[in-house]
């Protein structure tokens, strides 16, 4: 299981829209260009996101798109779910019957792994995302990498 290039995109835009927003309606040409996301592909995301009342539009010359609520309010659960992106790590989409038509033997292994994700992804806003891009430091964004320490060596 893994998120598609639609999750990932739509977020990158989001966060993108978010930091420049301050500034006025951010044109979808210029997400393209900065994050080198097709305009077509944008244009599908941006019809979702508006549906799903994330962003808003703005017609007209000096229009583009704006953040419907306050970044601190969207999550980026929001916005993958916003997108039609399943978060499933089950075979059977959560509906037990994915082994000959019974649950199968780890069922409840992807479920739970499931909740996990959706509960981190609900804890992750739009507003630390852009507080992490500018170089503030976010707790629910904590860099496991920096944290890592090498592994021993144990003789054998």
């Amino acid at each position: 299981m893994r998120l598609t290039t639609k999750g990932r995109f739509a977020v990158t835009a989001m966060v993108d829209l978010a930091m420049r927003q301050n500034r006025g309606p951010v044109t979808l040409a210029a997400i393209s260009e900065r994050q080198h996301i097709s305009l077509s592909y944008l244009e599908q995301l941006f019809g979702k996101l508006r549906r799903a009342k994330l962003v808003s539009s703005v017609r007209g010359p000096g229009g583009g798109y704006n953040l419907a609520q306050p970044a601190q309010g969207i999550s980026v659960a929001d916005i993958v779910t916003a997108v039609d992106e399943p978060l499933d790590a089950t075979q059977c989409g959560g509906k037990e019957n994915c082994h000959d038509d019974k649950r199968c033997m780890t069922h409840d292994l992807w479920a739970t792994l499931n909740e996990k994700m959706h509960e981190y992804l609900s804890s992750v806003t739009l507003a630390d995302l852009v507080a992490h891009q500018q170089g503030k430091p976010v707790s629910v964004l904590k860099d496991f990498r920096s944290s890592e320490k090498p592994a021993e060596h144990v003789p054998a």
